[in-house]
């Protein structure tokens, strides 16, 4: 075991990214600059990850609010649209929120509850018993939902987004009803054109709606998945995993973007002859336990890497091997027959031995670790480098 050091995440400085920068030569420069001033050196299998906001500056992958709204009213017909599903988010949907509403008479709001996809809660499970209300069966109109439980403020935000979800509909030209429903068919009581705002159910959502006979099924990725008067476009993923930019423009998804990685893990060979992998990550997986928020409001957590981060961990359980397999050795035994045997391991995949590592793909955990590491805020670190990711006790 020659390293004392295992894993380490490093948030690297950039500069701030305009449309068109060169990308790749600015992530290079970056992760080459903070080694030498840091002292470190690249090693074969290091991870470089660029969030996917930069990328979309460099893309200038933008829509307007207007844009949206000319998409929504061609393909939903401007009349009476059921919006359903929605993640409470004042970055994330409300200003996609306001050009649905431009596009539109009116919106049909269906709220699922007591909290939306990624946990953002709009009423307690304690206050849900205590009403004797079943969200799985029970559809309850604006007037029965504050009869019920009143206003309901987001803990971190301090926003009633049924409240600011109906005004901003309101403010953008179109009348507002909302219901509290959790079945995707209910909203075709309302209306048969529907565009549905769930992220990783969609596929579901829109099977389940198209056989009960909506007319009209869009998702959010439907919605600006190609041009609009050549605004921006995610031809994937729409509008999903966009963010508010200003007050009438959103940043889209990244568009195509394997190239990049492949051209940054390129350049980082010629420059240091290490073969490092590299990826462009959205949010993370993971959960707040205490605001019961997961991250996830991306489509993707990886929205491109290199092959060498494709698949799941191999690992050994090493609490396992020194309880069960080698419990009769200690010491300086003990760890040289853990190191043998995890050099011997092969491909360990059901076995007892690789019982509670973790069973999640690896650009799922890594994603989620630069997630962490780069935050969201005014680090200024949109590039991590992780190194000893692939390390194990031999090493």
């Amino acid at each position: 075991m020659d390293r004392k050091v295992g894993t380490i995440s490093r948030g690297i400085r950039c500069p701030i990214i305009r449309q068109g920068d060169d990308l790749a030569k600015i992530v290079v420069d970056s992760v080459l600059e903070a080694a030498e001033s840091e002292g470190f050196t690249l090693r074969d299998r290091d991870v470089v990850a660029a969030t996917e906001s930069i990328v979309a500056r460099a893309q200038g992958n933008y829509a307007t609010v207007d844009a949206i709204a000319k998409d929504v009213k061609a393909k939903l017909g401007g009349g009476t649209i059921g919006v359903i599903l929605p993640i409470l988010s004042r970055n994330r949907f409300a200003i996609c929120l306001r050009g649905i509403a431009k596009g539109a008479k009116k919106i049909v709001l269906m709220l699922s509850y007591p909290s939306d996809e990624v946990g953002n809660e709009l009423v307690s499970l304690d206050k849900l018993d205590a009403a004797h209300v079943n969200p799985y069966s029970d559809v309850l109109t604006l007037e029965k939902y504050r009869e019920l439980f009143g206003e309901n403020r987001h803990p971190f935000t301090g926003v009633d987004y049924v409240q600011y979800y109906g005004d901003l509909i309101r403010e953008s030209g179109a009348e507002v009803e909302i219901i509290f429903a959790n079945d995707p068919r209910t909203i075709l009581n309302y209306t048969k054109n529907v565009l549905t705002c769930d992220i990783h159910t969609r596929a579901r959502t829109k099977r389940l709606l198209r056989d009960a006979g909506a007319e009209v099924v869009c998702g959010l990725d439907d919605i600006l998945n190609t041009p609009v008067d050549g605004s921006g476009y995610q031809e994937k993923f729409g509008l999903l995993g966009s963010n508010k930019s200003n007050e009438d423009t959103i940043k889209l998804f990244p568009r195509e973007c394997t190239d990049l990685v492949l051209e940054i893990q390129k350049r980082l060979l010629e420059k240091t002859g290490k073969h490092v992998e590299v990826m462009v990550y959205g949010d993370g997986a993971f959960k707040d336990p205490v605001g019961k928020i997961w991250e996830l409001a991306d489509p993707s957590v990886s929205v491109a890497n290199t092959p060498g981060l494709e698949g799941t961990p191999n690992e050994l359980k090493l609490k396992y091997l020194a309880d069960n397999d080698f419990a009769d050795l200690s010491g300086e035994a003990l760890q040289e027959a853990i190191q043998q045997r995890i050099r011997e391991k092969g491909d360990v995949s059901g076995t007892m031995a690789s019982q509670g590592t973790t069973p999640r793909r690896l650009t799922d955990l890594i994603g989620s670790l630069c997630d962490l590491t780069s935050g969201s805020g005014d680090k200024g670190t949109p590039v991590i480098l992780i190194q000893g990711y692939f390390d194990n006790y031999t090493n």
